[in-house]
């Protein structure tokens, strides 16, 4: 995987014309033709990724595929070690789910930041509503709280960011136990860390955005740099992947498991948001936008699939 730098940026934005124009996606019958009897990968895992690039994945696949690109299972394992890795992260989860219940009330009295940390997360699944046709709520908020208050215990380093449940919820939907709900959110995490965590990698994010639109388009830069520090504003971009960009959560797995693969370089998606950037930079420069206008206007519900290739540069 290469890095992104202001010289392989246009090929980078040409390369967005693959994942933005819709295709037939891996089905169920596609995907098992990956494996032997053994459940032993037969396709290599650049082939894997090249498709999941290109096509990206049916919904009927997403739940087990997903477990693949996280890290969750080895693509190295057969079924009968999946079964086994399976059941040891259910008793790993079970374990940490005791040690949490245990410690609770010595970080009720003691740990102030797990005060504020559960408030705020009571704070985002009071504001979290979603339901079926028929009226019928399909969140567990208990299930979420639980999940998010062990993530933050396991790993206070990261912090809680507000908004994580809305990340979450897109696991929730996706498997159906919990211990995979947790596992598949903790390993994203760690595969997305130098990108979305915000004392980690989102600030690197906003440096490389703001190099590529110095390269990439000059005038457009010189206006975002009269405005004073738009491209910091576009930090919930990164520290939530584009989790509220799009209208769909279809649309949101879909960039996701780009991610996961790691293709078609690292830091893709300072890519990506160069490019929600450019699809309203005229209106940006004719209304002279700034400030938490431009985040506005930038990410309105959207689809993903569109019929035309990415915007190309100004000054090419």
């Amino acid at each position: 995987m290469e890095t992104i730098s202001p010289h392989v940026s246009v090929s980078l934005i040409k390369s967005l014309s693959s994942l933005l124009v819709s295709k037939m996606p891996i089905d169920k019958a596609e995907w098992e033709g990956y494996f032997d009897e053994s459940g032993h990968l037969v396709k290599s895992r650049d082939f894997i990724s090249s498709n999941i690039l290109d096509r990206g994945l049916d919904p009927a696949v997403r739940s087990e595929a997903w477990k693949f690109l996280t890290g969750y299972y080895s693509w190295r394992s057969s079924h009968d070690e999946r079964l086994t890795v399976d059941s040891m992260r259910r008793k790993s989860y079970q374990a940490l789910c005791n040690m949490c219940d245990k410690i609770q009330p010595l970080l009720e009295t003691e740990h102030r930041d797990f005060m504020q940390v559960r408030s705020f997360i009571n704070s985002d699944l009071q504001r979290l509503y979603l339901r079926d046709a028929q009226g019928y709520a399909i969140v567990d908020k208990k299930q979420l709280e639980k999940i998010l208050l062990l993530s933050y215990v396991c790993n206070t380093d990261a912090e809680y960011q507000q908004g994580f449940h809305e990340m979450l919820l897109l696991f929730q939907l996706l498997v159906e136990k919990e211990h995979e709900v947790y596992w598949l959110f903790q390993f994203f995490l760690q595969k997305t860390e130098h990108s979305c965590v915000v004392n980690i990698g989102v600030g690197k994010n906003l440096i490389m955005l703001k190099a590529v639109i110095a390269f990439m388009d000059p005038i457009f830069a010189k206006h975002l740099e009269g405005k004073s520090r738009v491209v910091q504003s576009l930090f919930p971009w990164f520290c939530l992947f584009f989790q509220q960009v799009f209208k769909s959560f279809d649309d949101v797995w879909r960039l996701w498991e780009v991610f996961l693969m790691g293709m078609p370089c690292r830091n893709f998606q300072v890519i990506v948001a160069y490019t929600m950037l450019q699809s309203v930079r005229d209106q940006i420069l004719r209304e002279n936008m700034g400030g938490d206008d431009i985040l506005m206007v930038s990410q309105p519900a959207r689809s993903l699939v569109c019929n035309t290739a990415p915007p190309t540069p100004a000054n090419q």
